[in-house]
């Protein structure tokens, strides 16, 4: 079976490391972000992987005239298509109390930009009867916290929007997972201060991987993230309002 995958974001850790998994299966992969001369080399060695095809695009959240392109390049491919979001920023929240304009960049970021560009490209899936959107959103998202509430807020509108389009695509034979991470090393999380039990990317993609093949709608990754996250929604607001996590 013919497999292609756009990786939105794909500079970033998570991704770099996930399309070296799906190039070293011999996946079409379709690189999508900023940095152009980093996705064109970033391409080059996906080719020299494995991967059948490589190509490098540019993708930003903030701004919906680079999505079309994706998508008509997507409409190109043959087989199945399989979309990776791994897009995303997190300004600290103490930057953000004091320059609320970073908000609309953080909601773009981790929501509308993404959500948008899911949009565009879920009807190409249906027709396709298949394929997988696989959705980085953040255990952040399952509760507000003192220090990072805006980027929680964001990636929990993208969790509650993934969970609607998997409810739509999987009548076509089509799939979304959930992906929430926990600690990872990766640039954005470099320098955080009380940072525990943190991931590699590699270790993240790999799971992710293990998911999109089982089908799974929600992964916590590692796996324990599910264990801690539920005992913290867990604790009564008369309490939690009160630490600082």
């Amino acid at each position: 079976m013919t497999r292609s995958w756009i990786i939105l974001g794909a500079t970033s850790s998570m991704a770099r490391a996930f399309a070296r998994s799906v190039a070293e299966r011999g996946d079409r992969v379709i690189v999508a972000g900023r940095d152009m001369a980093d996705l064109k080399a970033m391409a080059t060695d996906l080719a020299l992987r494995g991967a059948a095809s490589a190509e490098a695009m540019r993708f930003d959240a903030r701004d919906p005239a680079t999505f079309g392109p994706i998508v008509q390049k997507a409409e190109l491919e043959p087989g199945e298509i399989n979309v990776a979001v791994f897009v995303g920023s997190m300004p600290a929240q103490a930057e953000i109390d004091a320059d609320p304009a970073l908000i609309s960049g953080v909601v773009a970021d981790n929501f509308t930009g993404p959500v948008r560009f899911l949009a565009e490209i879920a009807p190409l899936l249906e027709a396709r009867a298949g394929g997988t959107v696989v959705g980085v959103s953040s255990v952040a998202g399952d509760r507000g916290r003192i220090s990072n509430y805006t980027y929680g807020a964001a990636k929990a509108g993208f969790a509650t929007y993934l969970s609607g389009l998997r409810n739509r695509l999987t009548r076509a034979g089509a799939h979304v997972v959930t992906v929430k991470p926990g600690f990872v090393d990766t640039s954005m999380t470099w320098g955080i201060e009380g940072m525990f039990l943190v991931a590699s990317p590699e270790k993240v993609a790999a799971d992710i991987l293990k998911a999109v093949e089982k089908r799974r709608n929600v992964l916590y990754t590692p796996g324990f993230w599910w264990l801690i996250m539920t005992i913290i929604k867990l604790v009564p607001e008369r309490i939690f309002k009160k630490l600082s996590i």
